[in-house]
């Protein structure tokens, strides 16, 4: 049976080291994951302490050099772990209409997207929604709690 094993990883070319670190790279996926439920929005939703937030200037969903940053992260966990879909929320501060802010919570989901799409996660994978002002991670009304609340947010979904 030993020599089975090697000459199998041989030919496929990953070791039982390989092999291992994927699982414990599953398993650490698997406990960060945390249900997450929204007040009038069906379904349930799991975060993942290891996917992270993007955040974004007043005004604006263009990256900066720290979300694309984040975002190459966010990207090398989802393709390490093909089997996991995504929900990147667009978010707002309060400042704006409704409309606007829901307007400017798409673009920023979107262009998390695309740049996600960009580094090879498969678009199939990704969904986008804007919750505009609506679910503030913070409720101050400051410029600390407004730049918390300018983000994209990125979920696990199933499908």
């Amino acid at each position: 049976p030993l020599l089975t094993e090697k000459a199998e990883e041989r030919a496929s070319g990953k070791t039982a080291e390989d092999t291992q670190k994927a699982a414990t790279g599953e398993k650490a996926l698997e406990e960060s994951l945390e249900k997450k439920k929204y007040p009038g929005v069906e379904g349930e939703f799991l975060e993942s302490s290891l996917l992270k937030d993007i955040h974004f200037g007043f005004d604006r969903y263009d990256l900066t050099p720290k979300a694309r940053e984040v975002l190459s992260q966010n990207a090398e966990l989802l393709l390490k772990h093909s089997r996991v879909n995504i929900q990147i929320e667009g978010h707002c501060d309060e400042r704006g209409t409704i409309e606007y802010n829901l307007a400017l919570g798409d673009r920023r989901s979107t262009s998390a997207e695309q740049y996600l799409i960009a580094l090879g996660v498969s678009p199939n994978r990704i969904l986008t929604i804007s919750y505009g002002e609506e679910m503030p991670v913070d409720p101050g009304h400051s410029e600390e709690a407004w730049a918390k609340n300018r983000r994209a947010h990125f979920v696990v979904v199933s499908r």
